[in-house]
C-alpha cells in the first residue's frame, strides 16, 4: 500500500467511524514521534486531514487534541528511554547510522539548548522524532525532558489540528 492510499483509507475510516478519531489521532501522533517509525508513517498529513474532518463533520475537537498530545508525548518518551538505554550505541543503528550529519546537528542543538531543544524540535519535521532519542543518549534529566515533552506535545497537537477544525474561521468572525 502506498502512502497516498494509506492516507485516503485512514481518513475514510475516520469519516465513517467518528468515535474512533481520538484513538486514531493518538496512535498516529505516537508513530510520528518514535524515532524509527516516524520515517514510515505519514502521520502529519493524516492528522491535518483529521483536523479538517473535525471542522467538517462535528467530531469533538478537544478529545482529539488530547489524544494526539498524549500519543506524541508517549512516542517521544519511548524514544528518549531508547536513547538512555543504548547511549552512544544508538548511533550505529538504522536509521541513525545513515544520517550521521543529522545526529551531529541534533547533538549540537541539544548541548546548546538542553531540554528546551525537545520543545523546539517537535515543530521541525525530521528533528521531531530524533531530538528525544538524542536527549536520552546524552542524559538530559528526565524531569526537564518530560516537562518540555508534554507541554510541547499539547501545543503541537493544537497547532496541527486547530486550523482544519475551523479555528481560523472562528478568529476571523
Amino acid at each position: 500500500m502506498d502512502l497516498d492510499a494509506l492516507r485516503t483509507t485512514t481518513l475514510g475510516f475516520v469519516e465513517a467511524h467518528k468515535d474512533w478519531a481520538p484513538l486514531i489521532a493518538g496512535v498516529l501522533a505516537f508513530c510520528e514521534s518514535i524515532a524509527f517509525l516516524s520515517l514510515l508513517v505519514p502521520a502529519t498529513v493524516i492528522l491535518i486531514g483529521i483536523g479538517a474532518m473535525i471542522g467538517a463533520t462535528g467530531i469533538p475537537f478537544w478529545p482529539v487534541v488530547a489524544a494526539a498530545a498524549l500519543g506524541a508525548a508517549l512516542g517521544d518518551w519511548l524514544s528518549y528511554e531508547f536513547g538512555r538505554h543504548y547511549g552512544d550505541g544508538a548511533k550505529g543503528m538504522w536509521p541513525m547510522r545513515r544520517y550521521p550529519e543529522m545526529v551531529e546537528k541534533g547533538e549540537v542543538f541539544l548541548k546548546r539548548w538542553g531540554a528546551a531543544a525537545v520543545a523546539v524540535g517537535r515543530f521541525f519535521g525530521p528533528a521531531r522524532a530524533v531530538v528525544p532519542l538524542i536527549a536520552g543518549m546524552f542524559g538530559v534529566a528526565r524531569l526537564p525532558f518530560q516537562v518540555a515533552n508534554v507541554l510541547s506535545a499539547v501545543v503541537w497537537a493544537f497547532i496541527l489540528l486547530a486550523p482544519g477544525a475551523g479555528l481560523l474561521t472562528w478568529f476571523q468572525d
